[in-house]
């Protein structure tokens, strides 16, 4: 090799190395939960921003939980908890912070919410994100015990006053928590109604912040993506 290639190989080295630090950027690791009956995929616009924001494939976690044919099975006990935990489990032993991100839609954002919880490690969270989280419940489940008549809107569902949902009141699931919530969301906004007890549903108590958008309820997760990963930062 001549001395001209030689050096030439070395400047396409030193050129190359910012690149690889910033591909490999030390960055939390982020677990993504998708909503009932949802998919993995449901998240693709938000796994998409992350990577053009520097994360790899292998910093992010989005478990498929629950039914996918039946909403009404779903609730926040039992099988459906077990792909939500096994993911941030896995997340905190893989991020080279030792801290993960969370972000959940809907059901998944209670969700993520119990299992953090049941596992004791909202230290480990820096940063929790509910998108279109049902936090004070939903007026299409009823007033809990009444009108419960499925396990989504049941004890571990739901329902406005559900034991699930009084057992994380007031609960932290992060060192900074922030809700993403619409006032024309279909499902959170049943009859008109978003608030419970003067609150939007989908707000968390205690949170750091809140972004309100003119979106439906699914559209609160596809079109807020950037602002999503902007949370993260």
């Amino acid at each position: 090799m001549s001395i001209k290639r030689r050096g030439l190989g070395l400047l396409a080295l030193l050129l190359l190395i910012p690149a690889l630090s910033l591909h490999a950027a030390c960055v939390d690791s982020v677990v993504l939960v998708h909503g009932n009956t949802g998919s993995p995929s449901d998240f693709q616009n938000t796994y998409d921003a992350l990577i053009q924001h520097g994360y790899t494939d292998a910093q992010i976690y989005a478990p498929s939980w629950g039914n996918s044919l039946c909403a009404a099975c779903n609730d926040h006990n039992g099988s459906e908890e077990t792909p939500v935990a096994n993911a941030l489990k896995a997340a905190i032993a893989s991020s080279c912070t030792g801290r993960i991100d969370v972000l959940g839609h809907s059901m998944g954002a209670t969700l993520a919410a119990r299992e953090i919880d049941k596992l004791g490690v909202s230290g480990k969270v820096d940063v929790f994100v509910g998108i279109a989280g049902a936090f004070h419940g939903l007026w299409s489940c009823g007033s809990y015990p009444f009108n419960v008549i499925t396990s989504t809107c049941g004890y571990w569902g739901l329902s406005v006053g559900s034991p699930f949902l009084s057992g994380i009141a007031g609960h932290r699931f992060g060192q900074k928590m922030y809700s993403i919530k619409s006032w024309i969301d279909e499902i959170n906004c049943y009859g008109g109604v978003c608030t419970v007890g003067g609150v939007h549903t989908s707000s968390i108590d205690g949170e750091t912040g809140s972004l309100t958008y003119a979106y439906g309820h699914y559209g609160l997760l596809w079109y807020t993506a950037a602002d999503q990963v902007s949370l993260l930062q």
